[in-house]
């Protein structure tokens, strides 16, 4: 872990990467040095929007985005949920252009990177460019179990599913504790991320209250019994990449 305390606008980043290998004082200050000053984006609105050639990378630092792409009829399907301390399309450095979007599913704060500096990052710190392209690494393999849980699971396994990755992630993070976080999120846009409509979503958030596995209240989510939510799910957590390997 590293002994020196990043700015707010990084922590989360900091404490998730610092989760799988250290994370030196020096990258923390490259990471910190690379950033723009910090901008608010309100729900709704587009961080990245699909098919632009962005010119920096995205960090989001507080809020929950998403990565979608948008049919033809106007149908939306959301392919990952981003968390504070995700960079959102850090892919864009060698993907160009963008065949997909990221939008603000709440108020969001988010700072960018541009291309130029992350290059230097890639010529200059060969660790630290490691850890970042592990994190993209574990972005494919959220891809891919999203593809299992769209292709795969029941509604319910699918839905307990993102309960279980979405705490873990947000705990990676340093924003979820003791079984508890935070989704303020509307059964509309959950629908959008499950491929299900938003009669689907309520009822099957009302079978995991009422086989209490979870509280959920509002934006709140509490798990009440972890071992049963992994099993609804099937829950593997190795995709996530949790434990400390140097890289």
């Amino acid at each position: 872990m590293s002994t020196l305390h990043p700015e707010p606008r990084i922590a989360n980043l900091v404490d998730k990467l610092s989760l799988r290998d250290s994370v030196s004082p020096e990258e923390i200050a490259v990471l910190e040095t690379i950033l723009e000053t910090p901008y608010k984006v309100p729900a709704g609105a587009d961080i990245v929007r699909e098919h632009t050639r962005p010119q920096h990378s995205t960090l989001l630092i507080s809020g929950f985005s998403a990565r979608y792409t948008t049919l033809e009829d106007g149908g939306r399907q959301i392919t990952e949920i981003n968390v504070a301390g995700d960079f959102i399309d850090l892919h864009s450095l060698l993907m160009k252009q963008m065949d997909h979007g990221v939008v603000a599913l709440t108020d969001c704060v988010a700072a960018q990177a541009p291309h130029a500096r992350l290059i230097e990052v890639t010529e200059r710190h060969p660790h630290l460019t490691r850890l970042l392209w592990l994190d993209t690494i574990i972005d494919a393999a959220i891809h891919r179990q999203w593809l299992v849980a769209m292709g795969r699971r029941s509604g319910l396994g699918h839905l307990a599913h993102l309960v279980c990755e979405l705490y873990l992630r947000l705990q990676a993070a340093g924003q979820a504790d003791d079984l508890t976080f935070e989704l303020p999120l509307t059964q509309t846009m959950l629908g959008d991320a499950l491929g299900l409509s938003t009669v689907h979503v309520s009822r099957l958030i009302s079978e995991l209250r009422n086989e209490g596995v979870i509280a959920w209240s509002g934006g709140r989510i509490q798990i009440l019994d972890w071992r049963r939510l992994t099993e609804l799910a099937e829950f593997d957590p190795t995709y996530l990449r949790l434990q400390s390997e140097p890289v």
